[in-house]
């Protein structure tokens, strides 16, 4: 268990509260990557690899953020 300094606020969610924002997590990193990468495709301008793996790595990390909030178990 982590311990937290005294008068730090912790956010405890309920099992069904993780798993909604973890599921609005994801989708929020759907938009990124779709955004950044395939959004690229429609504008008029030269494809970007910095901009394509600026989004990759965004939807990334969202998805190990929100499969760590889901698979995160209760005592």
């Amino acid at each position: 268990m982590l311990r937290h300094p005294r008068n730090m606020p912790v956010l405890d969610l309920s099992s069904r509260q993780r798993a909604l924002v973890a599921d609005k997590l994801f989708d929020a990193g759907n938009v990124a990557v779709g955004g950044m990468l395939f959004g690229q495709f429609l504008a008029d301008r030269p494809f970007s690899v910095l901009l394509a793996v600026t989004g990759l790595a965004i939807w990334l990390t969202f998805f190990i953020v929100s499969v760590l909030l889901e698979g995160r178990s209760r005592p």
